[in-house]
């Protein structure tokens, strides 16, 4: 089975992407700084897999040095490197507007020089994580892959630059690489198990684990920003995906770019709809049998009211499809709570 090298596999999507592939068979070598993740997550991995072809090592993909011995070691083992996975990079929209710099180090100078050893070993096959910040407050829904790309912020800024760096790559040698970006909306949920999940770093900026800290008690109320909004209940509207219908994209996408001629993909992931604040509230509420108490609050300057996805070209290109419910995103996301009330660093 073909070996891949995933970049920040502890994270969160990372980590469910790897139980994913080894599920399918594949052989993985994992690199993380583990800067913003756990090693923890990835011991779990190897623990609910029966494939156990699964290594990983700490490093930082800036340190050229670090990814060449990967691809060189690879080699000398007999196994070399048949394709990359990239997730590694920094992911806090408000982050990157206090340490811009920093986002645009790891971010792009990260991902170039992953690039020049991919081309090096002559490795042209990579799947790589972008965001729909790429298309920043555009109004017009459902957002399309052609839609306009006006990123708002450094971290939106540094995913769009890194796929016209692979669109330029592509274009330098059309008959080698095989690239796939794929523009996450927002991945919610957790493996069924509960035992890997998301684990941000302070106070959460995203929705759903803002909303368990509250059913937890670690914070008194959610503020939801705006109840004007021109919404079917005055709140913002966005798409959520399990982060395992993810998971399995980036499973199919890979497949993909194995069975065809060398190729550029570029795909939205999302569920296609979008649901309220309050929808997830009460839904989380009435599955999971917990408050959620909240309150509202200002609108945030730069929010927009709508924001989801158009996956046609998902479901055509990938052959795939989400399968969860919002009911098993807030169910999942509870579980992994429950158990892991500080995350990875819990008992």
């Amino acid at each position: 089975m073909n070996r891949i090298l995933v970049t920040g596999g502890a994270g969160f999507i990372g980590s469910h992407t790897c139980i994913t592939l080894l599920e399918s068979g594949y052989d993985l070598l994992i690199i993380d700084s583990f800067i913003n993740s756990s090693e923890v997550s990835l011991k779990r991995v190897k623990e609910m897999s029966d494939n156990k072809n699964i290594n990983y090592l700490k490093g930082d993909i800036r340190n050229l040095e670090f990814l060449d011995s990967i691809f060189s070691n690879a080699i000398q083992e007999g196994k070399p490197i048949d394709a990359v996975i990239h997730f590694a990079g920094l992911k806090s929209v408000s982050e990157s507007t206090k340490i811009p710099l920093t986002y645009w180090d790891v971010n792009v100078v990260g991902s170039i020089a992953l690039f020049s050893i991919m081309r090096k070993y002559k490795c042209y096959t990579i799947v790589f994580s972008s965001s729909a910040t790429i298309y920043g407050n555009t109004d017009k829904v459902p957002i399309k892959e052609d839609s306009l790309i006006s990123p708002i912020n450094p971290y939106g800024e540094s995913k769009a630059t890194v796929e016209k760096i692979l669109s330029d790559l592509s274009l330098s040698a059309p008959f080698d690489w095989r690239i796939a970006c794929l523009r996450y909306f927002n991945p919610v949920g957790a493996h069924p198990s509960g035992r890997i999940g998301e684990d941000p770093l302070g106070i959460p900026n995203n929705l759903f684990p803002y909303i368990t800290n509250v059913a937890g008690g670690q914070i008194k109320q959610v503020e939801v920003f705006g109840n004007d909004w021109p919404t079917q209940d005055g709140t913002g509207v966005r798409d959520y995906v399990h982060v395992l219908d993810l998971a399995e994209a980036h499973k199919s996408a890979l497949e993909c770019l194995f069975a065809e001629p060398a190729q550029l993909l570029i795909l939205n992931l999302g569920n296609g709809f979008g649901l309220s604040v309050l929808e997830i509230i009460n839904t989380f509420s009435r599955v999971n049998n917990c408050e959620v108490p909240y309150v509202f609050a200002a609108r945030r300057p730069g929010d927009i009211a709508i924001s989801y996805a158009d996956i046609a070209l998902s479901k055509a290109r990938l052959n795939w499809y989400p399968k969860r419910s919002i009911e098993d995103m807030c169910r999942d996301t509870w579980r992994w709570k429950l158990n892991n009330p500080i995350g990875y660093r819990s008992k």
